[in-house]
Formats: structure tokens, C-alpha cells, sequence
């Protein structure tokens, strides 16, 4: 049995935009296996800030995929939908220590440096209540170790400018939720896919901004389909329903590089997760991208390794 240690937190943070895919699941197994490996807890977010994309159900689909496959937070689930009044409290505090300013700049008025928001191209909202909110960056370079990747190193100001913290439409960045939350639920781990890796220096600087803590990371590889595209919901990767839980945890254990030897035979699968967590080696998981989706028949043999991640 795997003693918790309240030392070390991990989570997985799907957003509902539809059920959990290939991606996912190699992105919630990760970062379970590593919290556990390490004796730590592992929490849910559901990142369900998004309305017009969030089909109804979805949110709930997800969590009962998660449950099928054994994979149970250490607590109850947060959701972002329910924090706002925290996002504007963070958002307030920057505005005030001149951090963060409003933009009504729009992709089209940034279209000249690419999308690159280096100053405002257009006048600032006369009502800061509209228009986006920016965190000021600049081009001192931010490094982190990313226990796959290794030394990342980037320049915000040149390589990809003024942070948007809320959106123009009103709903919240991704950035400042995740940044927040995570400090907020004390997570001192971060195990998810490598799309993730360019957003990780831009919250390494908002947690600064903020005087939070910066956790530990590691990216996963990420999955990719025969045309060489990541894996995800709005490319119509295959849904997983979890009804064949033994079989799919099976092939995603393989797909982030584990040995096909240590995989237990079991009847459930939370008794499989628990006898295989002794076996998890971190140091085995492939820093690049694999092909082909999570198919348990073509993983039978043990002969088949893939790889990973949707956001989390």
C-alpha cells in the first residue's frame, strides 16, 4: 500500500468540450501514476469555463469515464465555473500594482507582429469593464526544468508578448484560472501533455506576478494521429468511454514508455493502478510525440508504444 504524502499534490484538469480522448487519458494516467508514485494525493479540476463550448453533459461524462477506469481524486472536484469571484480578486491585484493593463486590441490589430501583443496598436477601452485584460511581460528570459524536456528557456516579450487574462468577451484565460487554481489547491506537481509546454513560462511569470509558488513540471509526449496531428477533441479523435478499462490502461501504461513486463494482471482496475505503481518509472516516459491512437487489440502483444496528452 502507498502511503500519501501531503507533500506532494498532482492533478488532472480536463476541460469539457467533450469526452475524454486518447490524449486525455494518457494525461490523466501520467500524472496519477506520478503523484502516486511519489506517495503524493492527485485532485480533478474541471476547467468548464468555456460555455458555447461545453456540450451539456459533457463535464459529467468525463468524470464518469475517469471513475470506470478506477482512476479517484484524493477530494472533490473543483470547478472553475465556480470561481470567478477568486480569477477577479487575482485580476484586481494586478491591475492595481500596474501588472496587468486593459487592451482593445484585437487579432486582427495584431496581425502585423503576428499575433505578438508588444503595445497596444489601438486605444484602450474607455470602459475598462470591456475589451481584454493583458499581463505586462518582458524580455528577461524565464527557465524552468522540465523533467522530460530539460532546460526551457523563452522570452516572453519577444516570443509571445502581453498575456491575455481575460478575454475580450468576458470569460477568463486559461492562464490566469490554471495559475490561480493550482496555487489555490496546493498543487506542488504538474504532470501534462506537451502541448502545454510553450504555456508554462507565462505561468511561471503570472505566478510570479502573484507571489505564488511555482510547481515542479513535467510533459508528457503527446499523441498524434497518421498525419502527424495532435490528438484532440476538435480534430474528432476517437472518444473513450472507459467500458474496457483494464484494456485501455493497459495500452496507454505502454504508451508512456512502461514496461510491458510490469503491467499486473488484475480484475479491477483500481487493483491493476495499485500494483503498478511500484513499477511506474518516470525516466522512461518518451520526450517525443508517437502515432496512432490508444487500441487496445493492437497493444495485446506488448510490441506497441505510443504517447500522449490533452490539456490538464
Amino acid at each position: 500500500m502507498t502511503l500519501l504524502s501531503p507533500g506532494h499534490v498532482g492533478r488532472f484538469a480536463p476541460s469539457p468540450t467533450g469526452p475524454l480522448h486518447a490524449g486525455s487519458l494518457l494525461a490523466a494516467l501520467g500524472s496519477w501514476m506520478y503523484a502516486r508514485r511519489h506517495g503524493g494525493r492527485w485532485l480533478l479540476r474541471m476547467e468548464d469555463l468555456d460555455p458555447p463550448r461545453e456540450p451539456l453533459g459533457a463535464a459529467e461524462n468525463q468524470l464518469a469515464t475517469l471513475a470506470r477506469l478506477g482512476l479517484h481524486a484524493d477530494g472533490p472536484v473543483l470547478w472553475q465555473s465556480r470561481r470567478h469571484a477568486a480569477y477577479a480578486e487575482a485580476l484586481a491585484r494586478l491591475q492595481a500594482e500596474g501588472l496587468a493593463f486593459p487592451c482593445a486590441c484585437s487579432r486582427a490589430d495584431l496581425a502585423a507582429t503576428a499575433g505578438i501583443h508588444r503595445g497596444c496598436v489601438v486605444p484602450p477601452p474607455q470602459d475598462p469593464r470591456t475589451g481584454s485584460v493583458r499581463l505586462r511581460v518582458d524580455d528577461r528570459p524565464i527557465a524552468f526544468d522540465d523533467e522530460v524536456h530539460g532546460r526551457i528557456v523563452q522570452r516572453l516579450a519577444s516570443s509571445v508578448g502581453d498575456v491575455v487574462l481575460r478575454r475580450a468577451d468576458g470569460l477568463w484565460a486559461y492562464q490566469l484560472a490554471c495559475v490561480v487554481d493550482d496555487a489555490f489547491q496546493g498543487v506542488t506537481h504538474i504532470v501534462r501533455g506537451a502541448d502545454l509546454l510553450d504555456s508554462t513560462p507565462r505561468q511561471i511569470a503570472l505566478q510570479r506576478a502573484l507571489g505564488l509558488p511555482t510547481p515542479h513540471y513535467l510533459h508528457l509526449p503527446l499523441r498524434r494521429d497518421a498525419r502527424g496531428r495532435k490528438l484532440s477533441k476538435s480534430e474528432g479523435a476517437a472518444a473513450i468511454d472507459g467500458q474496457n478499462p483494464l484494456e485501455l490502461l493497459r495500452a496507454a501504461w505502454l504508451a508512456l514508455g512502461q514496461d510491458p513486463a510490469h503491467w499486473p494482471g488484475a480484475a479491477t482496475p483500481e487493483a491493476a493502478l495499485a500494483a503498478a505503481v511500484p513499477a511506474f518509472d518516470p525516466s522512461r516516459i518518451p520526450p517525443d510525440p508517437v502515432g496512432g491512437a490508444i487500441d487496445p487489440a493492437r497493444h495485446c502483444d506488448a510490441q506497441h508504444s505510443s504517447e500522449l496528452a490533452d490539456k490538464g
